[in-house]
């Protein structure tokens, strides 16, 4: 079971943005920048191209909905999307607020914020999340 499965089991906690019966979101907790959310699948599967077309396209379109809550609650250009998949062995998607393209380097140093700056982010996302 990958530390996505946990989370959604909620055997761990996270900061939730949104769930539905197949997709789960919540932030990064290692965030490049504030807002920094993870979309996954509750289906656990490594690669996200392994995932069968109907349930990768669900992803993506509630990922959709998930960047407009961030893009109403965190001021940015746009909502910048990737898959690396490297980290955990659990499709997951990065949505991340950007204002130019270097914000999207994973290479940079990651925030650090507070427990509460994380549950006040996640509520004002999830107000959002349409």
């Amino acid at each position: 079971m990958t530390i996505f499965s946990k989370i959604i089991a909620g055997e761990i906690p996270c900061y939730k943005i949104a769930e539905e019966d197949r997709f789960f979101a919540f932030l990064d907790i290692n965030p490049l920048a504030k807002g920094h959310t993870l979309v996954v699948p509750k289906q656990e599967t490594d690669y996200i191209f392994d995932l069968d077309e109907d349930t990768l396209s669900g992803m993506i379109v509630f990922a959709k909905r998930v960047a407009k809550a961030i893009e109403e609650t965190i001021p940015c250009k746009r909502v910048g999307l990737t898959v690396i998949g490297l980290e955990v062995p659990h499709a997951h998607i990065h949505l991340v607020p950007i204002n130019k393209e270097s914000d999207i380097y994973f290479g940079s140093p990651k925030l650090k914020l507070e427990s509460e700056e994380f549950q006040i982010i996640a509520q004002n996302i999830s107000k959002n999340f349409k």
